[in-house]
């Protein structure tokens, strides 16, 4: 799908376009708005055949991006997670997904990662299939997935309660145990050969879990899991099979060796990061980060996922310290890593993914900078590593003329998070007022248009 945009709808194409007739425009590249323009959108309107689309009462924007999801969780205050893994069958989370995949993208989110199944095996890379392409079993979001989460021995849960010693609990396990260089690779490369778009490892995880009853605070902390050679192991294959890895860390002790260019086991993302230290937000130099043959092509983008802290508890230790590292990022001149949103959501209710630029704005950050986190950063993250590297720009810089179309190249492939030529038609419209109250503009309550590979999903706040 193809996107024009300009002051008049005569420079908008022939009749075989559709027209979106915009009052203000959020442009996601330059991070302002724009009054009174016409988006011409080469693809069919399937909603009441529509070929004339009126929003000018409207903000129209790019879809929203949450990078950190798990369609196959429902929060936390409704069943724990361990009930969730060991008490409902893989058919009851795969019909929870399909419903988790709706509500998000009418709340205006036109592509996720999920950063795991936890439970649910492969039930992702396949659940893919059914919202790809022009005409999807069921309405969802462009889905990016990461299959198992590669954890190690003894690190993850569903603990056995009974047999202490065994993994899972009758036969279910949150994520894949691999230990060692060689169970790394072989891990990595069986996730990637079953469709994998991501590779997620755990670099640290509260291993000590079952101390509780005699020692909460050793329960609690966080350790580091793999050793290095087995972070180079699982980086390293990945990024030659062409996929991108992203690493969860609460930042103690593994932060600096994944977001460094120095560190032969440097991820594309890593998430949450509440417990980042002082002296880890500065920015190298640009001369860094030169491209290497297996390696990251630009800073790690951080995914603080502020949402999951904030929503297990606004009054606790973890939500401060998540708060205030948050803040210190934002307000730090030289960051050494890019920031995309995420919310972990499916902690908390699918469809309200929305809290996260709030959270973000209400911290301090600046809303234009949030949006574009939230859409055109979005994709910057979670794209796959063709659109990286020297050729990636090259590649970018000729998308005018490109024509890339999702039939051909894939759903996953395009480029999207901007309103612009040879983007992605998923676009979305609010009918509040982002400059006064942000908080409500992006609220799913508030969107009113919804729009995926020029596929129209909502209209005047209706669906089909």
């Amino acid at each position: 799908m193809q996107i024009s945009s300009g002051d008049e709808a005569s420079k908008c194409g022939d009749a075989m376009h559709t027209k979106i007739y915009a009052g203000t425009l959020f442009d996601s590249e330059k991070c302002e708005l724009i009054k009174h323009r016409v988006i011409s959108v080469s693809a069919n309107v399937d909603f009441s055949d529509a070929r004339n689309i009126d929003l000018r009462s409207k903000t129209v924007l790019p879809g929203f991006v949450d990078c950190h999801v798990h369609f196959f969780l429902h929060p936390y205050s409704e069943t724990s997670w361990e009930d969730q893994n060991t008490r409902e069958s893989l058919v009851e989370r795969t019909i929870r997904a399909t419903v988790h995949a709706r509500e998000t993208l009418m709340a205006g989110y036109t592509a996720v990662r999920d950063l795991g199944t936890e439970g649910a095996g492969d039930a992702d890379v396949l659940f893919r299939k059914c919202v790809s392409g022009p005409n999807p079993l069921i309405p969802g979001p462009r889905y990016f997935c990461a299959n198992r989460a590669i954890v190690t021995t003894g690190s993850y849960g569903p603990r056995n309660r009974l047999y202490p010693n065994r993994a899972g609990v009758e036969g279910k396990t949150g994520a894949e145990a691999a230990d060692g260089v060689d169970e790394c690779i072989k891990v990595v490369r069986r996730q990637v050969g079953a469709g994998a778009d991501w590779i997620k490892l755990y670099a640290d995880y509260r291993f000590r879990a079952e101390m509780t009853q005699v020692s909460p605070q050793t329960a609690s902390e966080s350790l580091d899991t793999f050793n290095t050679d087995e972070l180079h192991a699982i980086v390293q294959t990945a990024h030659k099979l062409g996929v991108k890895v992203a690493a969860h860390t609460d930042g103690k002790s593994s932060w600096e060796g994944l977001i460094s260019p120095d560190s032969s086991y440097q991820v594309d993302s890593v998430e949450h990061g509440h417990s980042v230290g002082e002296s880890s937000f500065f920015r190298r130099s640009p001369d860094d980060y030169v491209a290497r043959d297996t390696g990251i092509r630009q800073p790690t983008v951080w995914i603080p996922t502020l949402s999951v802290y904030y929503t297990l508890g606004k009054d606790t230790p973890m939500w401060k310290q998540a708060a205030s590292t948050f803040t210190r990022a934002i307000k730090a001149s030289d960051l050494n890593v890019k920031i995309a949103c995420g919310g972990d959501t499916g902690t908390f209710a699918h469809g309200d993914n929305s809290l996260e630029m709030k959270l973000m704005v209400h911290l301090g950050a600046d809303w234009k900078t949030v949006l574009r986190w939230g859409t055109l950063g979005g994709w910057e993250c979670i794209r796959s590593m063709r659109w990286e590297g020297q050729k990636g720009k090259e590649r970018l810089a000729k998308i005018h003329e490109l024509r890339e179309d999702a039939r051909v190249v894939g759903d996953n492939e395009v480029p999207f998070g901007a309103v612009k030529q040879g983007f992605a038609a998923d676009i979305i419209a609010t009918d509040g007022d982002l400059t006064q109250d942000f908080e409500r503009a992006v609220d799913k309550g508030s969107i009113v248009f919804v729009m995926k590979g020029g596929r129209v999903y909502k209209r005047d706040g209706q669906t089909p």
